[in-house]
């Protein structure tokens, strides 16, 4: 879990030092691809707080869930169809049930602590 933290912090800091502009067209594509890569960190830190964490599922789920992102914001695109609100629906819910879960085992564990458990 710490790793994940780690990771994540310093993704922070290489993003604000080094400046990294796109053209607004990918605009779209890379909002789909930002909320799939958050999908996947809230999810790798809750299945870390179970004690499930595995990280060959982790790097799989979140390349894979970025790139299905992209393919539907893609043909969605071509077609002149928002499909990409498939994408922004599932992973924004998915998102709030892994931040709901996450808000649960840390309440918990203080509530533990507390009581001397």
């Amino acid at each position: 879990m710490i790793w994940i933290l780690a990771g994540l912090a310093l993704g922070v800091v290489v993003g604000y030092y080094i400046p990294f502009t796109y053209p607004m067209d990918y605009s779209l594509y890379m909002s789909v691809a930002i909320l799939a890569t958050m999908d996947s960190i809230f999810g790798a830190f809750k299945s870390g707080l179970e004690g499930k964490y595995d990280n060959l599922i982790f790097i799989t789920g979140f390349i894979g869930n970025a790139i299905l992102a992209i393919i539907l914001t893609y043909i969605g695109d071509r077609l002149g169809l928002p499909i990409y609100y498939v994408a922004l629906l599932v992973f924004g819910s998915r998102l709030f049930d892994n931040l709901s879960i996450i808000r649960r085992h840390i309440v918990t564990d203080i509530r533990n602590k507390k009581r001397g458990k």
